[in-house]
């Protein structure tokens, strides 16, 4: 350690050791799932339904990127992009299911199987999904020239600087089992700049590539209209009342209803008329949302 006392918010006296192990309990909200190793943990199949692209997901940010993408699709009259979705629940642990990872070997949600062609395709990592629907339907991603190449440019950036607001500023402010105040701070910093940068490029356009909604959108809003709504309760901390352009922005793309459908899609948390835990069929919004699931003691209707 250095000479001078450690904060009190620290471990007093912590090392790292020569090695690192396991064998310390991490504590924190997500210290009973994982471990510094890779692949299935028990042996399950993942159902399967009758649509051609079949989504096991959750929706986090990241999951309600493809869900979001597959209801814009069908907004836009694009009925081949019908699709079952199954949850995946990450906090059991369905992610390390045999079925899952043959799916996604990182054991992460979303992951994607795509069963419309002569052979299934497994897609995982949620840009990965993004663009490959995108480029199946012609859709959301211009074909080609600067317009496409400015629409990558974000999504890109999406999937590179999501880590320090999740996994970065998210954990310790929010999940971390102690208050650090060095790791706040560095990605506090780091967080602020994201949304003074997004605020900037809003300043002159209407979305984040240009004058048309695009996967650069569907990859941004989940994470970063979330700072600006609810997430991580550090709206206040953050001061995100600054970002009038980001703000407007949030609240423009949120109203959107393939949005807010894509945002319910294997919910399970808030408001219960939000929460629609698998969808197999359009009707199942007003059908199966779980309050109506609760309302009958726990049965989907069947559409």
């Amino acid at each position: 350690m250095a000479d001078h006392e450690p904060a009190d918010n620290l471990p007093a006296g912590y090392e790292p050791p020569k090695v690192w192990n396991a064998e310390t309990e991490s504590g924190g909200q997500f210290a009973g799932i994982n471990r510094p190793t890779a692949g299935a943990r028990y042996d399950r199949d993942l159902p399967v339904g009758d649509h051609p692209f079949q989504l096991y997901s959750l929706a986090t940010p990241n999951g309600q990127k493809a869900a979001i993408m597959f209801e814009e699709l069908l907004a836009a009259g694009h009925a081949e992009a019908e699709y079952d979705a199954w949850l995946i629940n990450i906090m059991d642990g369905d992610q390390f299911s045999s079925g899952f990872v043959d799916v996604n070997p990182n054991s992460k949600i979303p992951a994607l199987l795509d069963r419309s062609g002569s052979e299934p395709v497994r897609v995982f990592e949620s840009g990965s999904i993004l663009l490959h629907l995108a480029e199946k339907f012609g859709a959301f991603l211009p074909a080609s020239g600067p317009k496409r190449t400015e629409t990558l440019n974000w999504l890109m950036w999406q999937m590179g600087a999501g880590p320090f607001l999740g996994g970065g500023f998210g954990h310790f402010y929010a999940y971390a089992p102690i208050k650090i105040e060095y790791a706040i701070d560095r990605f506090a910093m780091e967080v602020k700049r994201q949304l003074d940068l997004l605020d900037s490029v809003l300043a002159d356009r209407r979305f984040i590539a240009g004058e048309d909604f695009s996967i650069a959108d569907m990859a941004i809003y989940p994470w970063y209209g979330g700072v600006m709504k609810s997430a991580y309760d550090a709206q206040e901390f953050l001061q995100v009342e600054q970002y009038a352009n980001l703000q407007r922005y949030a609240e423009e793309v949120g109203n959107r209803p393939a949005v807010r459908r894509g945002e319910m899609v294997n919910n399970i948390r808030g408001p219960a008329e939000r929460q629609l835990h698998e969808r197999h069929d359009a009707r199942d919004f007003d059908l199966n949302t779980q309050d109506k699931v609760e309302a009958r003691g726990g049965e989907r209707v069947v559409p």
